[in-house]
Order: structure tokens, then C-alpha cells, then sequence
């Protein structure tokens, strides 16, 4: 199994859980960062890091956010590997909570 970054990222794009992944399967796009189920070992740590709850495991994805297990697995083929936190968009706390942010997904 792996964990999956929906959309509650998308123009928050915090690191939080990059710093606590053991094994560097955080990618990092423009305004999102997906994992990579490749590389995922299921080890839970980064989950509980996201502070806008973007992170969920495989089999406990919203039914309307089914479309990032593959966006992640896809996604991560392209962008570079992350491995040390950064600092969140400036304007990241006015983008939490915003529903429907897939179209602002920025590949």
C-alpha cells in the first residue's frame, strides 16, 4: 500500500512531511507534491505531518479524490524527488480549506 497527497495541497504545498519520509518518495511539482507509490514504504509518518490533512493511505482516499492515486503515481514519474522542507507559498494559509483546486494543479 501507499499513502496519496490529494487535493487539500494544491497551492499550499506544505513540507512538513517530506522532513519525516524515510526513504524520499516526495515529489515536488510548481504548487504540489505527490508521492511516489514506487517508493512508498507505508510507514504512516508523513500523514499526521500534513498540516491541511492533504495525505491519506490508499485504501482510505474521499471517494471524490480517487483521481490523485494515479495523479501521484503519474506525477511523480515527472517532477523531482524533495528531501528537505521548505517554506510553504507565501500565500498558502489563505489557500486552505479551498475546495476544487484540481483545476489550479500546476504540471
Amino acid at each position: 500500500m501507499t499513502f496519496v497527497v490529494t487535493e487539500a495541497c494544491i497551492k499550499c504545498k506544505y513540507t512538513d512531511c517530506v522532513e519525516v519520509c524515510p526513504v524520499d518518495c516526495f515529489h515536488e511539482g510548481p504548487n504540489f507534491l505527490v508521492i511516489d507509490p514506487d517508493e512508498c514504504i507505508d510507514c504512516t509518518l508523513c500523514e499526521p505531518e500534513c498540516p491541511v490533512e492533504a495525505i491519506f493511505s490508499e485504501d482510505e482516499v474521499p471517494a471524490e479524490q480517487k483521481q490523485f492515486t494515479q495523479l501521484n503515481a503519474d506525477l511523480a514519474k515527472k517532477w523531482p524527488v524533495i528531501t528537505a522542507m521548505k517554506p510553504a507559498p507565501a500565500d498558502a494559509k489563505q489557500w486552505e480549506g479551498v475546495a476544487d483546486k484540481l483545476k489550479l494543479l500546476e504540471k
